[in-house]
């Protein structure tokens, strides 16, 4: 039993001076922070101030071709790609059932004419018998309200031969009516260009009755192409028209296209909050590389300046770590002004401001100007913080 008291007492011993390493001895974390900076540099060079945007790539004129009459498609003498002239037939709807309308229409305009010659004969034969009753009447052999009969007889035939001439110009138009559907069947290209699209096939059923289906789309002249994409509001008024514009394509991700600001329209569009103004460019497309529908990057040139000193506009926007008031007070002692901004120069003893003048701002660096930069100056872009640790107590081993 001494034995076993003597080994517990020796144990809760070696426990007691275990904790007390762990309370005496180690890193205690009462410690300071010491910041770390992100540094940049002041370099000389070119700085181009631009608007970014995606378009899409449209031919500049798009006709798209449909039925006016309705029937079954007979003949398709194009397909996609295929060249047309202005003129050409491109396709033709069954016609038989538009032929016999124009015959009955020639039909009902001939019998209108007859009808009319008909008519001018009862106007004749009615007008005889006037002069006729006029002559009795003059010799008492008959009375006057004969004479009036066949006078109304008279204006009632000349009456009814020009019912019978409208009648001829109302067949005339239906006939006229008829020829034109039947030539509706026969469709034509409108314009000189390329088929885009064919969206019927030979045997479907054109339907027309409530508007013009669309048969075919054609480009004008794909050798001239337009881009269409939205400038946000915000930049709006950087831009106008006969800028130089140069855009890339997934399809060619290492060749630069160029084109010119044609036109920006004044309707405004509204997507997610956002107010957006579509702007038309036009491109030279000689090689015909660019395709329709070909979505498109775009870059708008606003500025260029070259040789110029600039800072990374990280640099603008760092603040080092000292009270608001204390960072006033620098503002106001270096008098700080519209157009001016500080930077802050790295020195062992801390960060250093500097005020500079602020030139053209492009998406990643600022021109800026001040006698107290030079090229190749350290500048800090950013910081953060990093503990460091001071050890205490009593270190036993």
């Amino acid at each position: 039993m001494p034995a076993v008291k003597k080994v517990l007492l020796w144990t809760i011993f070696i426990l007691l001076i275990i904790g007390l390493s762990f309370l005496f001895i180690g890193e205690k974390d009462n410690s300071d922070t010491k910041p770390i900076y992100s540094l940049g540099k002041i370099v000389k060079g070119s700085l181009q101030l631009s608007v970014s945007a995606t378009g899409t790539v449209k031919p500049i004129t798009t006709v798209q071709v449909g039925s006016q009459v309705s029937g079954t498609l007979e003949k398709i003498f194009v397909d996609f790609n295929s060249h047309v002239k202005k003129g050409d037939v491109i396709a033709q709807i069954e016609p038989s059932l538009f032929k016999a309308k124009v015959a009955q229409a020639k039909a009902n305009y001939n019998t209108a004419i007859a009808e009319k010659e008909k008519a001018w004969v009862t106007v004749e034969e009615s007008k005889r018998e006037l002069n006729r009753a006029k002559n009795l009447a003059e010799s008492n052999m008959i009375t006057q309200s004969e004479v009036d009969t066949a006078k109304y007889q008279y204006n009632q035939a000349f009456v009814e031969h020009k019912v019978k001439l409208a009648a001829i110009d109302l067949a005339l138009a239906s006939l006229k009516q008829t020829e034109v559907n039947l030539a509706h069947t026969t469709i034509k290209a409108p314009i000189d260009g390329v088929v885009l699209s064919r969206d019927i096939d030979i045997g479907q059923t054109v339907a027309a009755s409530l508007q013009a289906p669309v048969l075919f789309t054609i480009a004008q002249d794909l050798r001239l192409m337009q881009l269409e994409t939205n400038v946000d509001e915000a930049f709006i008024g950087m831009i106008s028209e006969g800028q130089t514009v140069s855009f890339t394509v997934f399809a060619y991700p290492n060749r630069q296209f160029n084109g010119k600001l044609a036109q920006i329209r004044l309707n405004p569009r509204l997507e997610t909050d956002v107010v957006l103004y579509n702007s038309i460019i036009h491109v030279d497309n000689d090689d015909l590389s660019l395709k329709p529908g070909m979505t498109a990057t775009v870059t708008i040139d606003i500025d260029h300046r070259e040789n110029v000193l600039k800072i990374p506009n990280a640099a603008l926007r760092y603040r080092p770590t000292i009270p608001p008031a204390k960072l006033k007070e620098i503002k106001n002692k270096l008098k700080v002004r519209k157009n001016e901004a500080l930077i802050w120069r790295h020195l062992e003893t801390g960060p250093e401001p500097i005020k500079v003048n602020l030139g053209l701002a492009g998406d990643k660096e600022t021109e800026v100007n001040s006698p107290d930069i030079k090229e190749g100056m350290k500048i800090i872009l950013f910081e953060k913080r990093k503990k460091v640790k001071r050890k205490t107590g009593i270190k036993l081993f």
